[in-house]
């Protein structure tokens, strides 16, 4: 017994050691290409340490990883356009250095992920196009000791006939790249399914005179969720839509649903369990602000609060019309609009909602969702609760509100849904008819209504102001 006792203790001994000098493989390598900057993705056995530099004349980028085996071939990166030239690995003592060759300059920035459901440890590397960082240049520029008051000047909107411009919407296709979102029983991956239904959604507001639209994101590459905002904020957006397709731990969950902004929280469990996964797939922070830096820290607060204020009350009011809309040509997993701490909807000055277009997860939905023919009925939808929305509330500058003002537009009929605080009086003076009108269309006997109680609002020409 005292024999075993030793060799067992022996036996811990040797093992210990070469456990801890156990070195990482990386078993493969992918690359995606962003308008802007280029990703790559070292998948790992294991945590490791890095570091990561540039080199001038030629321009290379060197990766250094410790205690790292390579066991993939890293030529297959090169196969995708890039300013990759070629690539380039090295062994010193226990270090693996990768030596990138660049067509062009490039500015790298890298950081490790931890294991999630769909991939295990990741290095990941981004190299940047040789263009000015726009939050760089301020931060430089900004007096010390003054706080940054804008990070992501809005572009100019571009006026169109007669100085009167667009409405601009810009739409955001969830994940891409690197993040394939959620996957359906046939490996169908959100990333694609909501890319083609936003190139739909582009195609169909672009040809409605008065709209223009514009796309987040334009291919398969990923975008943090902070700076798909400040995207659609460079943009001048008028609206943020972003278009998903997620996935529910019961596979039977269905129905399509609409989110705005809640800054207290989740409105059911639903709501915070697709919240807190969405907002799990972005790591890198980011920033996004208003124009607030030469006001006093209190104003400040009242201003933002205003701001965001406006800004939800447009995005319920959008996106119950966009809702109604879908329940017209799928059904629905909320008749109401929900409301959930989604990064992507916490801008400001941009109103914003967060379409799912169906539960991925459900067999029955993920098949439809992958049909062209849903695909167009589903931006049909959401373009059509838009459009309504923007005839009532047409942005000043623009060609809608050119139209309004005159007493060309003619709208509806449309259905509004009661929510908690609105008076059939309220209703009325919001979409510019007459008490007697909005009795007759729902045969009302009294003005009383309840919470949500579908009001129909007949057509009308909306007067000039």
């Amino acid at each position: 017994m005292r024999l075993r006792y030793w060799l067992t203790c022996l036996a811990i001994c040797l093992f210990v050691p070469v456990q801890a000098w156990a070195a990482a493989q990386i078993k493969s390598a992918r690359i995606w290409r962003a308008p802007d900057n280029t990703r790559l993705v070292f998948d790992l056995t294991g945590p490791v340490e890095h570091n990561v530099f540039s080199l001038d004349n030629p321009d290379r980028i060197v990766i250094d990883v410790k205690s790292a085996v390579l066991q993939t071939d890293l030529k297959n990166i090169l196969q995708t356009s890039s300013p990759l030239q070629d690539v380039r690995v090295g062994k010193k003592d226990n270090e693996l250095r990768i030596v990138l060759d660049m067509k062009a300059r490039v500015h790298p920035k890298s950081f490790t992920l931890t294991p999630n459901q769909q991939y295990g440890h990741r290095l990941v590397v981004d190299l940047f196009d040789n263009v000015q960082d726009p939050i760089a240049a301020i931060i430089k520029q900004q007096p010390a000791g003054k706080p940054v008051a804008t990070v992501t000047p809005p572009i100019k909107k571009t006026p169109v006939s007669g100085g009167q411009r667009d409405v601009i919407i810009a739409i955001d296709a969830g994940h891409g790249g690197e993040d394939p979102g959620a996957i359906g029983p046939g490996g169908l991956k959100e990333k694609d399914v909501v890319l083609a239904i936003a190139r739909e959604l582009q195609r169909q507001i672009n040809a409605e005179k008065g709209f223009r639209a514009e796309l987040v994101r334009t291919g398969d590459y990923f975008i943090p969720l902070r700076r798909r905002t400040e995207i659609a904020r460079q943009k001048g957006a008028d609206l943020f839509v972003s278009v998903h397709a997620d996935a529910a731990p019961r596979s039977t969950a269905y129905g399509a649903s609409v989110y705005a902004l809640s800054d207290r929280g989740a409105t059911s469990e639903t709501a915070r369990w697709l919240a807190d996964s969405e907002n799990r797939s972005d790591l890198i922070g980011g920033t996004g602000n208003v124009t607030l830096g030469d006001k006093d820290k209190v104003l400040a607060g009242v201003l933002l609060d205003l701001s965001m204020t406006a800004s939800l009350s447009s995005s319920l009011d959008v996106g119950q019309k966009v809702l109604n809309n879908m329940g017209k040509i799928t059904k629905l997993h909320k008749s109401r609009v929900e409301q959930a701490a989604f990064m992507v909807l916490k801008s400001p000055d941009i109103p914003s909602i967060l379409v799912e277009t169906g539960f991925i997860s459900n067999p029955a939905e993920s098949r439809k969702l992958n049909t062209r023919s849903h695909q167009l009925s589903i931006a049909r939808s959401i373009s059509a609760g838009v459009k309504q929305f923007f005839q009532v509330n047409p942005p000043p500058g623009t060609w809608l509100a050119a139209q309004r003002d005159a007493g060309k537009t003619v709208v509806g009929p449309q259905e509004h849904v009661v929510r908690a605080g609105e008076s059939l009086s309220m209703l009325a003076a919001r979409y510019q008819v007459s008490l007697a009108e909005i009795r007759q269309a729902n045969k009302l006997k009294s003005d009383v209504i309840r919470v949500g109680q579908k009001i129909q609002i007949p057509a009308r020409t909306l007067a000039g102001q």
